[in-house]
């Protein structure tokens, strides 16, 4: 069974309000999710300062329920204990309508108790207030020139370490972050700063509002002394760039490319850009990028005033997201490759489309190497996950790199006319709301008219790698080659694919053909005018393989 949610409405049965509760319908990757609930918007009101780690917060939840008789509300938050060495979250009270509900708080879960059960649609604002110093999630201390920093590291459910929330993607929401601070420090989050006003003691407030429901690893939380340029517009909204004071001019110059041309592609070719602007902030809370909606975060080293190949990457990379991950989100940890395999292969689209066929190559056969590592390693690994265990494991190489080369053989399916028209529809049908596996291959199987079935299955569901092994032979007399091509993978995994055979003759003129792979062992005949000189399989890369295959001579 399956709830399609849009904010303020769900569709469901009969069925559905009879046996709801908390675990029905808890996904594979083994979160309690609660679909009696939607969270509409939160609002954290955060107190730093310089003389302690220890942040405040009082927060607001406005939750909408989607049938009546709730009777409490869980939340994820990060118990102070001494098992992280005396950090985490201690709260000390939660109210509604400034009446004070009993709660309880222990294994990282807040259990709100209610005076009243609620009612079908009806909307209440539960005010909790918090403090403590975050165990993780977001990293407060220096950054590579000794200046104190706060930053964000959410990904994948470390928000719950300082944020009260449902530390989940499934359940998206709108967001404001309301900072008061040293008045020293710029403070940058998610959305529009609509805010900034000088306090007393040397304090400033800053409120950014985020207008759009995003999930929670994509809420963002910058505070260090920058330096800012508003270098640019897209479609009437900022682009923006922070950095350290000290990399003011380096900084500027590398993220002034190539954030504007990497948004106009992504809107042109996918769907309209969701969020009010885009940020480029370097940070020391991550190692690589970090794709916080709206407000990309960079490792402190990314800023090296070269425009590097690696960096620039990452930069579109990141920006890919904004439209799959952000905007299209998983519905289910275990449907990730939705996320990291889609910004992955859009990446390598960006770079077909600004720099050339050449690049996109050297990028899928970059992948192909990362796949090939990391299958010796893992045979049995499967791209779609199957009762996530442990959050440590939600990602792999096979999730960003397979699940890349899945969409590119997707493409060579299809068509790359067919392939854009199936992405837009995806887009436009779950932006801003969550997706599943299912739910892309529903869509990709309505544009297309085909049955994909058997493609979803082999390469996301189950394991294993292809691998041929054969030869070629030409047959004078009957004017014809005969293909003898063989799938010797040992993993007991079974592959039909279309590929495409090139036959190249003496003149150098160009016969191509496609094969429909489906057996271990196929044998195919392709009449010819005149003896090959050699045969090529798969020569324009649609396929993730490794061949073995030669000419046999009689």
């Amino acid at each position: 069974m399956k709830i399609f949610k849009i904010k303020g409405l769900v569709m469901f049965n009969v069925i559905m309000i009879l046996f709801f509760n908390y675990n029905l319908f808890a996904s594979n990757d083994g979160y309690p999710k609660n679909t009696k609930i939607d969270v509409i918007n939160y609002v954290f009101n955060i107190g730093l300062s310089d003389k302690t780690d220890k942040i405040t917060c009082k927060a607001s939840v406005d939750v909408q329920f989607l049938v009546a008789n709730v009777q409490e509300l869980r939340l994820d938050l990060v118990n102070y204990s001494s098992e992280l060495g005396y950090k985490g979250m201690i709260v000390t009270s939660v109210k509604v309508n400034d009446k004070e509900l009993k709660f309880k708080h222990q294994n990282n879960e807040l259990l709100i108790y209610f005076n009243e059960v609620s009612k079908i649609n009806q909307r209440r604002k539960y005010i909790i207030k918090y403090e403590g110093i975050p165990a993780n999630g977001l990293k407060i201390g220096k950054n590579k020139y000794g200046d104190r920093t706060f930053f964000s590291d959410n990904w994948p459910n470390r928000a719950r370490n300082w944020l009260v929330s449902i530390d989940h993607p499934y359940d998206k929401a709108t967001c404001e972050f309301i900072v008061t601070a040293p008045d020293h420090y710029q403070v940058v989050s998610n959305g529009l700063k609509i805010e900034e006003t000088n306090l007393s003691e040397n304090k400033k407030l800053t409120h950014w509002k985020q207008s759009v429901p995003i999930a929670s690893w994509l809420y963002v939380l910058g505070v260090a002394d920058f330096a800012v340029q508003y270098i640019d517009e897209f479609n009437g909204k900022s682009i923006q760039t922070w950095v350290f004071k000290q990399d003011r001019d380096a900084g500027f110059y590398d993220f002034a490319q190539p954030t504007k041309k990497a948004l106009e592609f992504y809107s042109n070719y996918v769907g309209p850009y969701s969020y009010e602007k885009l940020a480029n902030i370097q940070s020391n809370s991550v190692s690589g990028g970090m794709e916080a909606a709206s407000a990309i975060l960079y490792s402190d080293n990314s800023v090296k005033g070269d425009r590097n190949i690696r960096w620039r990457n990452v930069v579109i990379h990141e920006i890919a997201h904004q439209w799959f991950g952000n905007a299209v989100t998983e519905y289910d940890w275990d449907d990730v490759w939705l996320s990291e395999g889609f910004a992955t292969y859009f990446t390598l689209l960006f770079i077909e489309y600004e720099y050339g066929r050449d690049e996109f190559v050297k990028g899928l056969l970059s992948s192909q190497k990362k796949v090939d590592a990391f299958y010796k390693e893992n045979p049995s690994y499967t791209i779609i996950h199957d009762n996530l265990e442990d959050m440590k494991d939600v990602t792999s190489s096979q999730t960003y790199q397979k699940g890349s080369w899945i969409l590119h053989m997707l493409r060579g399916v299809l068509g790359t006319k067919v392939f854009w028209e199936g992405i837009q529809v995806y887009y436009k049908k779950y932006r801003d709301l969550n997706a599943t596996t299912d739910d892309f291959k529903r869509v990709i199987e309505d544009v297309s008219g085909k049955d994909l079935t058997n493609f979803f299955n082999q390469w996301l569901y189950n394991p294993g790698i292809l691998k041929l092994n054969g030869f070629w032979n030409y047959d004078k007399k009957a004017g014809q080659v005969v293909l003898n091509i063989n799938q010797v993978q040992t993993d007991g995994s079974l592959f039909e694919m279309p590929i495409e055979i090139e036959i190249e003759f003496e003149n150098i003129k160009l016969k191509s053909t496609l094969i429909n792979l489906k057996k271990k062992h196929n044998v195919f005949k392709i009449k010819v005018d005149a003896e090959p000189k050699n045969i090529n399989i798969d020569p324009n890369l649609w396929v993730l393989m490794n061949v073995n295959f030669e000419q046999k001579i009689d």
